[in-house]
């Protein structure tokens, strides 16, 4: 099946959404971070599905090569850019380590998993070191760059209850997410006692929400109107001390997708170090109708 080569009006208007919201799971970015105009190190866990990753990001200048070091000064990270890239050169650089399951396969319920690779958070607290992560970038002119930002285990606590609700008002659908604040890590919490603060101590910095069109791009069977919208999403941004953890989604995104949409939301707790606890919901119907949202399983 061909993707359209025109974007429909529908598309436009949730990507128009989703840029003006944000980007899930974006740093907070030390800004500026020395002779870099950001630089990040945070670790993220996924307390749904239990998992567990290092993230950064840095923002430079005309870079060409970029490392970063971990408090012991020992290189982890590095890049070289060459030809027709070297005369463009490269600025803003977000990566994303391997996200293992943060608990052992073998004892969930799941016979699927047991095959996956784990790594505990007493392991990967025991993997990476807490302190000064230190980042070095060089431009086309050879001019050096230098950051640092501080890499630590304050990990929020993941949120919990977090619920969809859809209604029609007045010929408008409007949806709202809520959710609670958590006090643990979810698949993710055995090991907490290692932390140098109890989650639920950890203070919220800012709630990250994203309602997301969940469907199978790689479905031969799957209708042309959900493949136009499949990378549609709503995010937005609250701050941590928000006396409502609630979000009105507003009918001028849902009314841009198809009935019966298949959906899921994301929740994130976001630090004040940047580090990030997510959970998500799945099986959310978007503009149900009588038939549903069918499971093609």
């Amino acid at each position: 099946m061909k993707i359209p080569n025109v974007m429909p009006k529908t598309l436009l208007a949730a990507v128009i959404a989703a840029l003006v919201g944000g980007g899930a799971g974006v740093a907070n970015a030390t800004e500026p971070c020395d002779d870099f105009g950001e630089c990040k190190v945070l670790v993220e866990i996924n307390s749904t599905d239990g998992d567990i990753g290092f993230h950064f990001l840095m923002d430079g200048d005309d870079l060409v090569r970029a490392a970063l070091k971990n408090p012991a000064g020992e290189k982890i990270f590095q890049y070289v850019v060459r030809r027709e890239l070297r005369e463009q050169t490269l600025t803003e650089t977000f990566a994303e380590s391997a996200e293992p399951l943060c608990f052992n396969p073998e004892f969930d319920d799941d016979e699927e998993n047991d095959d996956e690779d784990f790594v505990t958070l007493t392991e990967f607290i025991d993997r990476w070191s807490e302190g000064t992560y230190t980042f070095v970038g060089e431009n086309a002119d050879g001019e050096a760059s230098y950051g640092e930002s501080e890499l630590s285990f304050n990990l929020p606590a993941a949120p919990r209850r977090l619920k969809w609700e859809e209604e029609e008002d007045g010929g408008d659908v409007e949806g709202e997410i809520s959710w609670r604040r958590g006090w643990h890590l979810g698949k993710c919490s055995r090991g907490m006692w290692r932390l140098p603060m109890k989650p639920k101590d950890v203070p919220v910095a800012i709630w990250e929400v994203v309602l997301e069109v969940d469907v199978d791009v790689e479905d031969p069977e799957l209708d042309e109107e959900y493949l136009a919208v499949a990378n549609a999403k709503y995010v937005v941004r609250i701050p941590g001390d928000a006396e409502e953890l609630e979000v009105e989604v507003p009918d001028d995104f849902l009314e841009t997708l198809p009935e019966d949409t298949p959906a899921k939301v994301e929740v994130g707790a976001i630090g004040f170090d940047d580090n990030a606890t997510f959970t998500e919901i799945g099986d959310i119907c978007l503009n149900e109708t009588d038939d549903g949202c069918e499971d093609d399983e």
